[in-house]
């Protein structure tokens, strides 16, 4: 094997493991956003927004991981 397919192979196990924290995070996000909702209903507008924010920002670092895992 050469040294690309190498390198290659390291960045998707790389990618693999980095996307474990966002999986992570939205899980969290989620869940205690639920929970939040669960215990005040009335305030579900703006929680619900903030989830959706929330979720946003953790998909575009997953996203930017990826380009930066197979950029190199």
């Amino acid at each position: 094997m050469d040294l690309a397919a190498i390198e290659g192979n390291l960045n998707s196990i790389g990618y693999g493991l980095a996307a474990i924290g966002p999986g992570i995070g939205v899980g969290l996000v989620f869940g205690l956003g639920v929970q939040a909702i669960a215990r005040q209903p009335e305030a579900r507008g703006v929680l619900q927004g903030q989830m959706i924010f929330g979720f946003a920002v953790i998909e575009a670092l997953a996203i930017l991981g990826f380009v930066l895992a197979f950029a190199v």
